[in-house]
Order: structure tokens, then C-alpha cells, then sequence
């Protein structure tokens, strides 16, 4: 794939680039059209600062289950947290009983949130055998009532997150989108697999096409969006309203200010140097420290400290030894030793 400007239309000027435009969900204001993907375990309230610090205008938090049980447990209150936030501060929910997704929409609108994304996408087995997450493309009908639901709980806008359907050969995602709007959603999200890929093969983006070809409200295209020119490429394909980055973005959230800088100049970004990768990789760490405390802090930190040093000279067994450390002191020291002996 080209690398260079080249891969922009013709006809579009790049410092007006429809990406870097701010956008409208349900009345409330978005700088830009690049958006962090929600993940579980990734996209926490340090994470989510940390993109949008980049140039990210948009994040949407981890998932959280709705049920009235779970909601006071130590896990759900750090995903709920939007503490220093940048708003327009979104709350992701997940559940399979409208009752129960309706009371978790106003839940998380008293704790602060001003959007309520719907998760119909995620293809995990924990999540799905709970018939939530992508499992509830096999129900339209529930579906339906889980949009109606969730939007008439709530004065702030709703978003849904999902996959083009449940299997292959039986996507229904024009569908789904077009009740979507109907029931009064905001904007959709569409990552471009069903749930039998996962995350195998490639995204087609053919049916996100169709999907805003057919209906009015915002389409958010995800799904390997991974370089600036990927996004354009996206963009192009799509006719998308906005990209959502998930998984480029660990370990490397400055992903959102090289497509800015490609989408503004037509060049390309150049590389952070293992210098400024230690100076974010520290930073974060300190606010997941204080944000985790000790004991989470240490061990939520790991798996950003192994994608931040991915690709580094003896990485593989500096992460070894680093997964060893039991203390946020021990771990710091030993991650600034090793970044700073590659500089």
C-alpha cells in the first residue's frame, strides 16, 4: 500500500480532511472523527486520557455488565470512572434483558456519562454464552427491544457498537442498522467481521458501505485499522462518517497523531524514538499507579509494558524478568533501565 500522499483523493484537499472535522452525536460535539475502540481490560480512564492526549476525539469505555449486582464491585467502579476526562465523557453497557440495560443507562448517566454506547459486538465466549455482546445478532426481535429500551431510559444519546452479524453467511447488519435507527440510536459503530471471525481473516468493509449507503445517522467504520493510511483507505471505502482504532492503539496510542498529521499534510509521521516512547510508556505507568494503587497498578501495567516494548532489542527477555517484579517502584525502575539503554 502506498506510503506517501498519494493514497488521498485528488479532489480532496488534506488540511479540510472529512475525518479531521468535528461531528455531531445526538447534539453533542466531537473534535474529530478518529475514536478509540472500547476494549475490555485496555481502554480504562488512564488509557482513554492518554489517547485523546494524542489527538483521539473520541473514547468509549470499557464494557460494563448491566446488572444492578456487579455495579459496586471494585472492577465495575475503575471502568465507570471518567474522573479528568475530556468530554464528551461515553459509557459502555452490555446485557441481554432491556429491563436491566435500561437501569444501567441511567445509572451510568447519574455517574457522568453523556453518551451510552450499546455493545452488540463483543465476540467473547464469557460474554456471548450470557446471550450479550454479539450473541444478540442471532435475535432480532430482542434486539429491537434492547435498542427501544436503552433510548427511551435516557435523555443523552445512544451508540451501538457491533459486527456485521452473528455467522458467516448470515450477516444482517443492514438490518440491524436500519432498526437501529428507528429505535433512535445516534450513531453505529460496525466492526467488519461477524462473530465466527473473531478477530481472523481480514475486515470487509463492503457491508459498512451498504450500511451508510442505507441510513442517516453516523457510521463509525472498525475493524485493522492500523496505520494513518489505513484509515484514509478505510475512509475511502466506507464512506464512513468516522474511524474507530482498537487494537493499533495498544502500545502505540500516538497512532491518533500520525493519522492527524497524514491526514493534514499528506506525509507521513515519523517514528517515535525509543526516547520519547520511554517518557509516554513512564508517564503512563505513574498514572496507572495512581490510578490502580499498588497492587492492581503493578499488574494492570504489565501488558502495556509488553506492547509498548514490542519490536525493541531483547525485549522478550527483558518482559521476562519485568513480569517478575511485584512492586510499582520495582517496575517503574526496571522498565526507565531498559528504555533508557536503547535510546
Amino acid at each position: 500500500m502506498p506510503t506517501d500522499s498519494s493514497v488521498l483523493s485528488s479532489s480532496l484537499s488534506v488540511s479540510d480532511h472529512p475525518l479531521l472535522q468535528p461531528l455531531n452525536i445526538g447534539g453533542l460535539t466531537i473534535e474529530n472523527r478518529l475514536m478509540v475502540a472500547p476494549m475490555a481490560g485496555v481502554t480504562d480512564n488512564p488509557f482513554r486520557r492518554l489517547c485523546k492526549s494524542f489527538g483521539a476525539g473520541h473514547a468509549v469505555s470499557e464494557m460494563i455488565i448491566a446488572d444492578t449486582a456487579l455495579y459496586a464491585r471494585k472492577k465495575s467502579l475503575y471502568r465507570a470512572n471518567f474522573d479528568n476526562e475530556i468530554a464528551p465523557i461515553s459509557a459502555q453497557i452490555a446485557g441481554a434483558e432491556p429491563d436491566k440495560l435500561a437501569e444501567a443507562a441511567r445509572y451510568q448517566v447519574d455517574n457522568g456519562a453523556q453518551i451510552i454506547d450499546i455493545n452488540m459486538g463483543c465476540p467473547a465466549k464469557k460474554v456471548c454464552r450470557k446471550l450479550a455482546g454479539s450473541a444478540l445478532l442471532q435475535d432480532e426481535d430482542l434486539v429491537a427491544r434492547l435498542l427501544d429500551a436503552a433510548v427511551n431510559a435516557v435523555d443523552v444519546p445512544v451508540t451501538l457498537k457491533t459486527r456485521l452479524g452473528f455467522e458467516n453467511g448470515q450477516e444482517n447488519i443492514l438490518r440491524v442498522a436500519r432498526r437501529a435507527e428507528q429505535a433512535g440510536i445516534a450513531a453505529i459503530a460496525i466492526h467488519g467481521r461477524t462473530r465466527e471471525d473473531m478477530y481472523t481473516g481480514e475486515a470487509r468493509y463492503e457491508l459498512i458501505r451498504e450500511v451508510k449507503e442505507s441510513i442517516s445517522i453516523p457510521v463509525i467504520a472498525n475493524g485493522d485499522i492500523d496505520s494513518a493510511q489505513k484509515a484514509q483507505r478505510v475512509y475511502e471505502l466506507t464512506g464512513c462518517d468516522a474511524v474507530m482504532i482498537g487494537r493499533a492503539a495498544q502500545g502505540q496510542p500516538w497512532i491518533f497523531r500520525d493519522i492527524e498529521h497524514f491526514l493534514r499534510t499528506g506525509e507521513s509521521h515519523a517514528a517515535p524514538s525509543v526516547g520519547e516512547i520511554k517518557d509516554i510508556v513512564l508517564a503512563h505507568l505513574q498514572e496507572l499507579y495512581d490510578f490502580y494503587g499498588e497492587y492492581s497498578g503493578c499488574r494492570i501495567a504489565r501488558k502495556h509494558i509488553a506492547w509498548y516494548t514490542t519490536g525493541i532489542p531483547n525485549s522478550n527477555a527483558f518482559r521476562q524478568a519485568m513480569y517478575g517484579e511485584e512492586s510499582t517502584a520495582g517496575q517503574f525502575r526496571v522498565v526507565e533501565d531498559f528504555l533508557h539503554a536503547h535510546e
